[in-house]
């Protein structure tokens, strides 16, 4: 069963943030696949998505080519993506915050210091949504192949579509 969402800090709007270490691989992805399920889902006007990073490394880079690749081949638009780093405000600017792995929401949960706003109902993992496998981490592709790639693709669609789902019935 998907966890409860939220509320929405602004009626009638729902805004979500991904964000994994250097916003180039897991939450490009990640955004990329749910901004159109969301939008499929008729929920566009409504709900808004976006990513970052908790690194700054890679702030203006496009998504690592690999994960891009893949993406296009299959049906997703990857080329607008541009990396960015995680604000502070995002702690309050956001709806929910979903983390790719524990060390990323260890490191959303401490961005705004002590009694910031880093709500833990707010402030989550990605795979608390995974229908197959409930509070999984989203592992990182980078320093491996093509199947990393494709594993995470996967876990970010099931994931997306149990998101759009809970969206709906928020909505």
């Amino acid at each position: 069963m998907t966890p409860a969402l939220p509320a929405p800090r602004t009626p009638g709007r729902y805004r979500i943030a991904l964000v994994c270490l250097g916003n180039i691989c897991r939450s490009p992805m990640a955004d990329v696949v749910l901004s159109e399920r969301v939008a499929a889902a008729g929920l566009g006007a409504s709900v808004e998505v976006v990513s970052a990073g908790t690194g700054d490394w890679h702030v203006g880079e496009p998504m690592d080519e690999r994960a891009a690749v893949l993406l296009t081949k299959e049906g997703y638009d990857a080329s607008a993506h541009r990396a960015r780093q995680v604000d502070p405000a995002w702690l309050t600017d956001n709806d929910l915050l979903l983390a790719m792995d524990r060390q990323n929401l260890r490191d959303l949960r401490a961005l705004g210091g002590a009694g910031a706003g880093a709500d833990p109902e707010r402030v989550r993992l990605f795979g608390d949504f995974d229908p197959r496998e409930p509070g999984a981490e989203v592992p990182d592709p980078y320093y491996g192949g093509d199947d990393g790639f494709a594993e995470v693709l996967a876990m970010v669609e099931r994931t997306a579509d149990a998101l759009v789902a809970a969206l709906r019935d928020r909505t």
